[in-house]
C-alpha cells in the first residue's frame, strides 16, 4: 500500500509540473508560440497552427507589430515584415501605424480629463458651449440634446459612421467643411437624426464634435491639446495626432497596402478627421502605454490625467457593452475587458485590456485585410497567455496523466512480481 501512496503523490506532483510549465512559459518560449499558435482551418480542413510569416503572406500584409501588456506594463514588442512591400526596411517597434479608431478612447481621456477640470460638462448641453459651430436644432432635439457623454458613448443620434481619407494631391477640408459636409469634403454633414440618448450608433462624426468642443473650450490646435493632454503626461512621445503627418516622420511610417498587398500611390491616405482618431499615427507600445494608465486608474493606482472615479464612469459596470470611448466585455471572473479597434484604408489594428489581470494586446497592420489577420494574432496571444483555454495543453496534460497512471500500474504489476 505505501508503494502505491508514493506512486500516487509521485503522479500527482509530476502532473501538477507539466501542467505549469504549460503556463509558465519563458518570455522567448511564450513569444515562440504567439509566433507559432495562429489558428486557420483551410477549406474543410481541421484547424491547425500555423505561423505568422505564414498568414501574413496568405493576407498580403507585409507589416505587423505586436506590444503585449504583462503584470500592469510592457511584456514585449517586436514588428515583423517590412514598412512596405518590395523594400527591404524591416518594422520596428518604433515604426508608426496609423491608429484609426482606437484613438477614439484616447479623445476621450482628454475629454474626461477637462470635465474633471470643470472645463467640459459631461450632462449639459454641447451646444451651450460651442463657439465657432452650432449643432443645428431640429425635431429630434426638442427635448432631448446632445451631450459630452452621448457623442463619447456613441448614443447622441449623430450621422456619418466613418471617413475614406483622402489621397495625396486631393484638396483638404478644414473642420467646419467636413462638420457640414462641404467641398471639398468627401463625407455627409455630421447632423442629428435620432433622438439623442435613445439608443446607440456608431458615428465617427459625434467624434468630430467633440473635437470642435475641445478647440473651442480649451483653445489651440487638436494635435495640442491631445499632446498636453495625454500624449506627454503618458509617455506616448512616438505618438502624433498632426494631419498631414510631419515629412520628418516619412521614413518610420507603414505603407499602406491593398487586400492584394499593393501599395498605394503616395503611400498613405490623410485624414483630417483628427477627432473621429483617423489621423493619428502611433507604435503599438505607445498604445499600450495608454492602455495600461487606463488600467491603473480603474484600479486606484493613478490619478495622473484620469482619475479612478472618472474611469468608473469611463468603464461602465457588467452588463452594458459600451463606455465612454471603449467597449466592454466580461468573460467572469477576472476577466473584464475594455476594448477597441480600429480600421482606415490599409491599416487595421486592435487593442485589449484586461484590467484584473494586468494584461493587454496592441496589434498593428499595414494591409488591408489585416483585421482577419489582426483576429487570428489575438487569438494566439490569448492562448499563450491564458485568455483563453488552449485545448492543447488540456490534451497534454490528460496523455501525462494516462501515461504516468500506465506506468504506475506496470509498476505495480512488477512490484508484485517480485514478491
Amino acid at each position: 500500500m505505501k508503494y502505491r501512496q508514493k506512486l500516487i503523490s509521485l503522479m500527482v506532483v509530476l502532473l501538477l509540473a507539466s501542467c505549469g510549465q504549460a503556463f509558465e512559459l519563458s518570455l522567448d518560449s511564450r513569444i515562440e508560440k504567439v509566433e507559432g499558435g495562429l489558428l486557420s482551418s483551410l477549406g474543410d480542413a481541421p484547424w491547425k497552427r500555423m505561423a505568422l510569416a505564414e498568414r501574413m503572406a496568405h493576407y498580403n500584409v507585409p507589416g505587423v507589430s505586436i506590444a503585449v501588456i504583462n503584470d500592469n506594463q510592457i511584456e514585449w514588442a517586436k514588428g515583423y515584415g517590412v514598412l512596405e512591400a518590395g523594400i527591404n526596411q524591416g518594422v520596428t517597434p518604433e515604426t508608426l501605424f496609423q491608429t484609426s479608431s482606437i484613438a477614439k478612447p484616447i479623445v476621450a481621456v482628454a475629454a474626461l480629463n477637462y470635465v474633471e477640470e470643470g472645463m467640459l460638462k459631461l450632462d449639459s448641453d454641447v451646444n451651450q458651449s460651442l463657439v465657432s459651430w452650432q449643432i443645428p436644432e431640429n425635431e429630434f432635439t426638442v427635448d432631448e440634446k446632445v451631450t459630452l457623454r452621448r457623442l463619447l458613448s456613441h448614443s447622441a443620434g449623430v450621422t456619418v459612421h466613418g471617413f475614406r481619407g483622402y489621397a495625396q494631391g486631393e484638396a483638404i477640408p478644414n473642420l467646419q467643411q467636413i462638420l457640414d459636409g462641404e467641398p471639398p469634403a468627401n463625407s455627409a454633414p455630421i447632423r442629428v437624426d435620432m433622438v439623442p440618448g435613445t439608443q446607440f450608433r456608431y458615428s465617427g462624426g459625434g467624434y468630430m464634435i467633440v473635437q470642435q468642443l475641445l478647440e473651442d473650450v480649451v483653445g489651440g490646435p487638436f494635435p495640442e491639446i491631445m499632446k498636453r493632454a495625454v500624449l506627454e503626461p503618458w509617455g506616448m512621445t512616438g505618438s502624433t495626432f498632426e494631419s498631414p503627418l510631419p515629412e520628418d516622420l516619412w521614413a518610420i511610417a507603414a505603407s499602406e497596402h491593398r487586400a492584394h498587398g499593393s501599395v498605394i500611390a503616395g503611400k498613405w491616405h490623410t485624414y483630417p478627421e483628427m477627432g473621429s482618431g483617423a489621423s493619428m499615427w502611433a507604435t503599438p507600445s505607445d498604445i499600450a502605454r495608454f492602455g495600461i494608465n487606463v488600467m491603473l486608474a480603474y484600479g486606484g493606482r493613478s490619478d495622473q490625467v484620469l482619475t479612478h472615479d472618472m474611469s468608473i464612469q469611463m468603464l461602465p459596470p457588467q452588463g452594458e457593452n459600451r463606455g465612454l470611448g471603449f467597449f466592454v466585455g466580461e468573460d467572469g471572473g477576472d476577466r473584464l475587458y475594455f476594448f477597441h479597434d480600429g480600421a482606415n484604408d490599409g491599416y487595421n489594428s486592435y487593442l485589449i485590456v484586461y484590467p484584473k489581470r494586468g494584461q493587454g494586446v496592441v496589434i498593428m497592420t499595414n494591409g488591408d485585410q489585416g483585421d482577419a489577420l489582426g483576429r487570428e494574432i489575438l487569438n494566439s496571444v490569448s492562448i499563450a497567455y491564458g485568455w483563453i483555454r488552449d485545448n492543447t495543453t488540456l490534451y497534454v496534460s490528460i496523455t501525462i496523466l494516462i501515461l504516468l497512471t500506465l506506468c504506475g500500474f506496470l509498476f505495480l504489476r512488477w512490484r508484485r512480481s517480485r514478491r
